[in-house]
């Protein structure tokens, strides 16, 4: 099927002109080994760059239920434009909802030493319903998105934002952020309030995130490695008014998330994911948690064939569960690959999964039905990475107290995905 195309193969050649003497030459070979370092440093975190402006990959092309074919064009201007001033921006286009997306920002730096800048964004874009994004995550980008192709639940937002970003010290960030959006569920949703039933509301929403690395060094570079980057904390506070510029609800949202990794990357390696929030007040389901599922309702397991992903519970149906407070712990221990040749070198990676939450008044969500976790979702199994172009395969199986009565629908059986430049 086309949603399990892969896309975005670059490739790199250079050449250099002859030099009159060996001293040129080498000046040229070694401006031209930066310049290629520079390209696929850039691609490898989904740019193509250019003179004064980087395009984004991420807008690309993409897939999803509610889209389809998502595709456009985006990218940020870079230091050769302005180190001062960052202007970015996208637009796409969905073949299936047959809708533009797109998105304009500005950046202005205001203090170099500590890395302080004010954003300005209009976003008219869609979200994943019950998805959570920290403000300090900043970039993410993969060739191929493996959750996207599955997802069917997303709401329609307008948001007017002002961000605040400063770098307390090397190792602790801080970011605010205020926004006013419009919110517009794709499907049929409605939230019971005490002034009656919400299709569509507004939410003023005040933001403050928290990124810390409490065992990176305050004098570290940006050229160090990234053991030091582990443990890597992250806490988010969110709150949304009621009557601010007409905003609708009030609720508040505490989030955390923490990652640790032990053991080195070329070895054995574990990595240790533990998130967590609690939601209080009126919440309606479009901010409310899942964790991250990535199983599709068909009825055989070769009919649920897909991609897993690198987070998420492989086993548990999309929209199955939601809740007002929850907690995900997720460890993985990496083997050392496999050193069959030096162009093959497969690697298992053995995982295990555990989520807990609840919701307090599920009867106020009209129009959509989902369960609770609250006696705590279990699955564990196992991925052989990297057999074939970045290709591997993975096997998960659901246990424990959601363990369903067909032992098949317990079962995701998929492909990965992994790949480095």
């Amino acid at each position: 099927m086309f949603k399990y195309g892969i896309l975005l193969f670059c490739i790199f050649y250079a050449t250099s002109f002859q030099a009159q003497s060996s001293h040129e030459n080498n000046l040229e070979t070694t401006q031209d080994s930066i310049k290629k370092n520079a390209f696929v440093k850039g691609l490898g975190n989904g740019y193509i760059p250019t003179k004064y402006f980087n395009f984004d990959l991420r807008y690309l092309i993409k897939y999803n239920q509610y889209e389809g074919i998502r595709t456009g064009i985006g990218g940020v201007t870079n230091d050769a434009l302005s180190e001062k001033i960052k202007i970015n921006g996208y637009t796409v286009y969905g073949f299936r909802d047959d809708r533009f997306k797109y998105s304009v920002g500005t950046s202005f730096r205001i203090d170099e030493a500590t890395k302080t800048w004010v954003t300005l964004t209009y976003t008219d874009d869609l979200q994943e319903t019950g998805s959570t994004k920290f403000l300090t995550d900043k970039r993410f980008f993969q060739f191929f998105e493996p959750r996207l192709l599955n997802i069917d639940l997303f709401h329609k937002h307008i948001t007017k934002a002002v961000s605040f970003e400063r770098e307390v010290t090397n190792n602790l960030n801080v970011e605010t952020e205020f926004s006013r959006s419009n919110i517009s569920p794709t499907y049929n949703y409605g939230f019971v309030t005490d002034d009656g039933v919400l299709n569509i509301f507004k939410l003023s929403m005040a933001k403050v995130a928290l990124q810390w690395k409490p065992l990176k060094s305050s004098t570290a570079s940006e050229t160090d490695t990234q053991e030091n980057d582990y443990p890597l904390v992250t806490l988010q506070y969110t709150k949304s008014f009621n009557d601010v510029f007409k905003s609708d609800l009030s609720f508040s949202k505490l989030d955390f998330r923490t990652i640790h990794q032990i053991g080195k990357k070329d070895g054995n390696l574990s990595e240790i994911t533990l998130v967590g929030g609690i939601a209080s007040g009126d919440i309606p389901l479009t901010h409310l948690y899942h964790a991250y599922p990535n199983n599709i309702t068909k009825e055989t397991i070769m009919q649920r064939f897909s991609v897993a992903g690198t987070n998420s519970f492989e086993t548990m149906f999309f929209n199955e569960f939601f809740s007002d407070k929850f907690a995900t712990l997720q460890v993985k221990h990496f083997l050392k690959p496999f050193h069959i040749s030096e162009r093959f070198k497969p690697q298992m990676v053995l995982i295990t999964r555990y989520a807990i939450g609840d919701t307090k008044e599920p009867e106020r969500h009209q129009n959509v039905t989902f369960g609770s976790i609250e006696k705590g979702y279990t699955e564990s199994g196992f991925e052989i990475n990297k057999l074939l172009f970045g290709f591997g395969l993975s096997f998960t199986y659901r246990y424990g107290a959601y363990h369903l009565p067909d032992i098949g629908d317990n079962v995701a059986f998929k492909f990965t995905f992994n790949l480095t430049l």
